[in-house]
């Protein structure tokens, strides 16, 4: 139990509670020490920490209590990103207290405010006065300035979807359809600044969708896997949804619960901002990473059924493809990563791919031509394999869809003769997968280079692409 002073400077009862609590710590023998830190955590904590967006004096945590308490975050800052510098002997700063409550999952999501951009942040997690003790690293990291002074930044990035957590009460009769939990560990060795999950981040069983309770419980049973918690603690986490952490199997704007799923989602995940786009209640939101800019669509809320017979079917909604497509105009980002659950350039009609909606993704395709909007990247999963699609077009760059698919849900296998602008060598079938995206260099020399990797972070395909080829040539 580390014990320092100055976080408590102002706050002298809760100094004078923590020391008297320490010096009767420091005098029991090191086995019960242990026992106790285990204990507390054990006691007080549900889910989390996790680290939500970062911005460039902002960052959002998140965190989930067992039963009703008051959580605070002390933080100080360890590390100067631009010089690589060792910040030391700086002071912990306290969030302002956060009382949980039953109405609400017993969730907390404190906000780091005023910080020094371009700094790498460590955080201690406080619930009711004491502090948890945790066996890896809290961080977190505010965004480099590097606009107008240098290049831009590396970055570095995990994705991927389908989470499937076992609860045999729950799920169907059989071998349990998640497995491989011990891929968010190697997650956690990649030592990417955030993971964006696309969708299927967990899975609504029967006994859930049809209550708030039955919702809030399956949220909160999977994001408490243990092989999760060092990933969430220590890396910036962005999402979007796709049907299952929605409601049903293939569920859209009719599903009669979808307000409450979209109060879930909104509060199991620490985005600035969500609802961005008119009409209904909804998770689109958008942020920006160094020269990269992550469009986060809803392709559940304004969706129309599938099996519906009619013209001009809604997927993504007038409301939110104009939005995207003015977003994607005004974005000054050379690289503009569009993320949703389902296969957008796959040309095969076939499951829930943009194809079966034809006339609003031709709508969308013509719109980035005629807008002249460079640098556009598909990020999507749902397909239980992965996958990268390249859609040559005329007089114009080459579009990617990069799919990611799937972390702990079941292997699927993709159709005979499907997805035929796929890059053949690029399929990966019957593994769970994660891809990890770099993009690196100086600013009109910038590379980004995707590799999938398998459960245990070993290489399975890697391309890289140059900034210059997501650009129209110049007659």
């Amino acid at each position: 139990m580390n014990v320092n002073i100055k976080i408590f400077q102002g706050n002298t009862r809760l100094a004078a509670c923590l020391i008297f609590c320490f010096l009767n710590f420091i005098s029991l023998p090191s086995f019960a020490q242990e026992e106790i830190k285990s204990n507390l955590k054990t006691e007080f904590v549900q889910s989390g920490p996790m680290v939500g967006y970062s911005e460039m004096n902002e960052i959002g945590l998140w965190v989930q209590t067992k039963k009703a308490a008051k959580v605070q975050i002390a933080y100080r800052p360890k590390l100067d990103l631009a010089t690589e510098k060792a910040i030391s002997d700086a002071p912990f700063q306290f969030t302002e207290a956060i009382q949980t409550n039953s109405l609400t999952a017993f969730v907390a999501k404190p906000v780091l405010r005023n910080l020094d951009h371009s700094t790498k942040y460590e955080y201690r997690l406080f619930i009711d006065n004491q502090e948890i003790p945790f066996d890896y690293e809290l961080k977190c990291q505010t965004q480099l300035l590097w606009q107008y002074r240098t290049d831009p930044p590396k970055i570095k990035f995990a994705f991927g979807s389908c989470v499937y957590v076992n609860e045999p009460e729950d799920d169907r009769p059989g071998k349990g359809y998640g497995s491989e939990y011990e891929i968010f560990t190697s997650l956690h060795k990649e030592n990417v600044d955030f993971m964006v999950w696309g969708g299927d981040n967990t899975y609504l069983r029967d006994p859930d969708w049809g209550s708030r309770s039955g919702i809030l419980s399956r949220y909160t049973h999977t994001r408490s896997l243990p092989e999760m918690q060092p990933l969430l603690a220590g890396v910036h986490n962005y999402a979007t949804w796709d049907d299952h952490d929605f409601g049903p199997n293939d569920s859209d704007y009719t599903f009669s619960n979808k307000d409450i799923t979209t109060e879930a989602f909104q509060l199991f995940w620490h985005s600035q901002n969500t609802s961005i786009v008119e009409g209904a209640n909804n998770v689109v939101s958008t942020f920006v990473w160094g020269d990269a800019q992550f469009f986060m669509l809803d392709n559940r809320t304004f969706r129309q059924t599938q099996d519906y017979e009619a013209e001009n079917k809604s997927y993504f909604g007038e409301k939110q493809v104009q939005w995207l497509i003015e977003a994607l105009v005004a974005s000054k980002a050379p690289f503009k990563f569009v993320v949703t659950g389902g296969q957008i350039l796959n040309e095969s009609a076939i499951f829930e791919n943009y194809a079966t909606y034809k006339e609003e993704r031709q709508k969308v395709l013509d719109a980035i031509q005629k807008q002249n909007i460079e640098g556009v990247i598909f990020l999507t999963g749902d397909r239980h394999h992965s996958v990268i699609t390249k859609m040559e077009r005329e007089n114009d760059y080459p579009l990617y869809d990069f799919t990611s698919s799937s972390l702990t849900a079941g292997s699927a296998t993709p159709k005979e003769n499907e997805n035929p602008t796929a890059i053949k060598d690029s399929f990966i079938v019957g593994k769970h997968n994660y891809a990890v995206i770099e993009i690196v260099g100086k600013r009109k020399e910038r590379v980004l280079t995707i590799t999938y990797k398998d459960k245990d972070g070993k290489d399975l395909y890697s391309l890289t692409i140059k900034g210059d080829e997501l650009k129209r040539e110049k007659k």
